[in-house]
C-alpha cells in the first residue's frame, strides 16, 4: 500500500499551489512614428512577434526607417514600451501603398492593436493621396486574413511559394478612395 501512495504522491502533490497572481492588462496605448532610435527595440519586438526566418532583418529594418518613402508607426504602453509596429511603403508614381508587416508583441495581442495600426496606416496613406494599399498575408494566417477582410481587403491572387519555408501567401488590396 505504501508503494500506491508514493506513486499517487507523485502525480498528485499534498501542497496546495496559490494560483498566479494575474495583474490587468494595459488598457491604453498610443500611436507614435517608429524612428531609426527605435531600431533595436523594433528587432526586439519582431523576433517576439515572429518565428526564425518569417522576422526582417537588421538591414530590413535600418533601410525601411531610413526610406524616405516609408511610413512607420509603434504603438507605446503609458511606460513607452512598444508594443506594436507597422511599417508602410508608398509609391507616389502609381498611388500605392504597401504594408510590408503589422507585428503585436504576445503579450498584447487580442487588443485591437493590429486593428488601431492598420486604422492609423491607412489615414495616413489617404493623406498621402496614396488610393490603393496591398499586402501578402500568409495563406495559413487565417487571424490576419480576417482582420485584413474586416477592412474590406480582398484577395486578389495567391503567391506560390512566397515564403521562405515554402508557405504560400496571398495578395490582398484595398481602394482607399
Amino acid at each position: 500500500m505504501a508503494v500506491f501512495q508514493s506513486i499517487r504522491n507523485f502525480f498528485i502533490p499534498d501542497t496546495v499551489f496559490e494560483p498566479e497572481v494575474i495583474v490587468p492588462a494595459t488598457t491604453t496605448y498610443e500611436i507614435h512614428p517608429l524612428t531609426e532610435k527605435q531600431l533595436k527595440e523594433v528587432l526586439n519586438l519582431n523576433l517576439r512577434c515572429f518565428k526564425a526566418g518569417e522576422n526582417y532583418t537588421k538591414y530590413t529594418f535600418s533601410y525601411l526607417l531610413g526610406e524616405p518613402n516609408s511610413l512607420s508607426y509603434r504603438v507605446v504602453t503609458p511606460t513607452g514600451q512598444m508594443a506594436a509596429f507597422v511599417f508602410v511603403m508608398t509609391n507616389r508614381e502609381d498611388s500605392t501603398g504597401h504594408i510590408t508587416t503589422i507585428g503585436v508583441a504576445p503579450e498584447h495581442r487580442r487588443r485591437g492593436l493590429a486593428n488601431k495600426l492598420l486604422r492609423h496606416a491607412e489615414e495616413a496613406l489617404r493623406k498621402r493621396a496614396i488610393g490603393v494599399v496591398m499586402l501578402e498575408v500568409r495563406v495559413g494566417n487565417r487571424a490576419a486574413q480576417n482582420l485584413y477582410r474586416a477592412f474590406d481587403y480582398s484577395i486578389v491572387q495567391r503567391l506560390p511559394k512566397y515564403y521562405n519555408n515554402g508557405e504560400d501567401g496571398f495578395l490582398m488590396v484595398k481602394s482607399l478612395n
